[in-house]
């Protein structure tokens, strides 16, 4: 093989590579489009907005342990059951996912254990309340059990989902510390967007049938619903 033969073979390589990266690309970014697709075809049979919540958490759920066991490359959570910094933090959720929480509370907890989480919860608000920037105001949630892990974990908001870290050292310096730098904890950039993409086809969902889509505040809305 000469000078000019080696050339071109590398050239022709390099090329299709290339080539081949570029569809690869393209199909990933389509993969998450036709999630979105399917999913929101999905949810305009569920009968309400609770329904169309679980399904939304149900369908997610296999999409992201889809992606984890099928691509290379996913990292190692240092996420476990009772370690809670994200739990501190304001959690907004869209329609149906507070109610799919006070069915689960109704059904899996004791009438007094019920009650505690609706004193709970009313601390929680008054936090939110008072402070300036929601956003940025720190107290445990009040699903959290003695152990300080989820006492609601299969209904779990999405958001709740999405969330992971691999450092808890991180994860209580950005929730309880004093982080200045802008950054916040590096999330899984498909699992957050497949279950920001959930998120979005609940509120469509609702908006399509003309009920408010906008998410609320966990607490208050779950607030609301034991509340009756």
């Amino acid at each position: 093989m000469d000078k000019d033969q080696a050339r071109s073979r590398v050239i022709e390589d390099i090329a299709t590579v290339g080539e081949l990266t570029r569809m690869v690309s393209q199909r990933y970014d389509g993969m998450f489009a036709d999630f979105y697709a399917v999913l929101l075809e999905a949810l305009e049979t569920s009968p309400d907005m609770e329904s169309a919540a679980l399904a939304a958490m149900d369908i997610s759920d296999a999409a992201v342990e889809t992606v984890r066991g099928n691509f290379s490359g996913q990292p190692r959570f240092a996420c476990a059951k009772g370690c809670s910094p994200c739990c501190h933090l304001f959690v907004a959720v869209p329609p149906g996912v507070a109610e799919a929480i006070a069915t689960y509370v109704e059904r899996h907890f004791t009438a007094e254990a019920r009650d505690e989480v609706v004193v709970r919860l009313e601390a929680k608000v008054a936090v939110e309340a008072s402070a300036a920037d929601p956003m940025a105001a720190r107290s445990p949630c009040a699903l959290l059990d003695a152990e300080g892990a989820c006492s609601i974990y299969p209904v779990r908001p999405l958001s709740c989902r999405s969330f992971t870290s691999t450092s808890l050292p991180r994860c209580n310096q950005v929730v309880f510390g004093d982080v200045r730098d802008g950054s916040g904890v590096e999330q899984n950039p498909a699992r957050y967007r497949l279950y920001e993409l959930a998120t979005r086809a609940i509120e469509e969902t609702a908006r399509r049938r003309g009920l408010l889509s906008q998410q609320r505040g966990l607490s208050s809305a779950l607030l609301a619903q034991l509340r009756g």
